[in-house]
């Protein structure tokens, strides 16, 4: 990566920051990581990744849409009770 690639790309990642919330209660997404772990085929860091969803929704993520390029993540997403956002293809 070009000096300038990784620059624009820096000011990127601070731009979004602003916009993202950030999951710090570890044991609570461990916790849910490893029920889904049980109940969904998933590899380990998607099963945290929706278990740091599930903690930041609260008690419903019905309403809060979840995003991601692996169907297999998405699919249970899904049964847990969040939306998969329609994508409008170019």
């Amino acid at each position: 990566m070009s000096a300038d690639g990784r620059r624009r790309a820096l000011e990127n990642l601070q731009a979004v920051s602003a916009a993202w919330i950030e999951v710090t209660a570890v044991a609570s997404v461990r916790e849910r990581a490893l029920a889904l772990l049980a109940r969904h085929s998933l590899r380990a860091a998607d099963a945290l990744q929706l278990g740091a969803a599930l903690v930041a929704a609260g008690a419903s993520p019905s309403g809060h849409e979840f995003l991601c390029g692996d169907a297999r993540l998405r699919d249970a997403a899904i049964r847990e009770g969040f939306v998969s956002p329609r994508i409008e293809q170019r």
